[in-house]
């Protein structure tokens, strides 16, 4: 069942990607990233206050540390799903569970059998496959920017797992993470409207222009949702595992809405990196191993 948080979470996710590329011909980043986190922030914050939950918490710099690394991760995101194929932007941000199995391994010490470590080589290898065609075809910058936020992410996902055995409440991390990323992408915002960094004059915006941006705040919202409790009763492992099948909805949506083809280099690295999600996934959900 818990498997099953991660493969919503996944599909949502992937909705939001699709809500970012739209609103990327119209808005900037910038925008986005904080249509993201206040607009989620305000769906948990009304949760929150029906139920009569509590939003106090002694847990406040693992939150602290989650939220700012969610929140570059976010960003460097977004900036790539707008440069380059929704699929491709996909795949480098899902990179992420390689670093993390890499941080629980060597700053974490945890002991990982020796066949996950070719499950993450092959997932690199994939990694190289398809950065070269964004590479040869002049698009390296947001293929850098996805890989980063893959990068980052793995320390987002990291503070999710701890924040989960400190016993907080998922729609706590959410409503956190959503706090930081809305006080972090409103003076970007704010800039971006005013055409100081973009060029672009102030302007105004349409119903489908909102349906756009409250797709990316509720589909995030809602994935954010999945993913931490996915995270929190699930195995860390195979929680991360498998989110790579946002890859595969990602390019189910690119497909049918922008034709995106990729060239075989690229599917061939995307290959690579879902083999080697699954098969750190299939370790993964052997006995557990013991730590250091």
């Amino acid at each position: 069942m818990q498997s099953l948080w991660m493969v919503a979470a996944s599909l949502l996710f992937a909705c939001m990607g699709v809500c970012v590329k739209l609103g990327s011909a119209k808005f900037s980043a910038a925008e986005l990233v904080f249509a993201r986190g206040a607009i989620a922030l305000l769906m948990i914050f009304g949760y929150v206050r029906i139920a009569g939950l509590s939003l106090a918490t002694p847990h406040w710099r693992t939150h602290l540390m989650r939220g700012l690394s969610g929140f570059i991760s976010l960003v460097m995101y977004f900036y790539a799903i707008g440069l380059i194929p929704l699929a491709t932007a996909v795949t480098l941000n899902y990179t992420s569970p390689l670093f993390l199995a890499l941080l629980l391994a060597f700053w974490l010490r945890e002991r990982i059998r020796p066949l996950l470590y070719v499950a993450l080589a092959g997932g690199f290898v994939g990694v190289i496959l398809l950065l070269r065609p964004s590479w040869n075809d002049g698009q390296l910058a947001g293929a850098l920017f996805g890989l980063a936020s893959g990068v980052i992410a793995s320390v987002a996902y990291l503070n999710v797992r701890k924040l989960g055995e400190l016993g907080e409440p998922e729609w706590r991390t959410v409503f956190y993470f959503s706090l930081i990323a809305a006080i972090g992408g409103l003076p970007w915002a704010l800039w971006g409207l005013a055409g100081s960094w973009t060029g672009q004059p102030l302007h105004a915006i349409d119903a489908r222009g909102w349906l756009l941006l409250f797709g990316v705040g509720g589909f995030g919202a809602l994935a954010q949702l999945c993913m931490t409790r996915a995270y929190k009763h699930g195995k860390t492992m195979v929680s991360a595992s498998l989110a790579y099948s946002t890859v595969v909805f990602s390019s189910l949506f690119g497909i049918w809405l922008w034709d995106e083809t990729l060239p075989i280099m690229a599917l061939l690295g995307m290959t690579l990196i879902l083999a080697s999600g699954i098969f750190a996934t299939a370790l993964s959900r052997a006995a557990p191993v013991e730590q250091d």
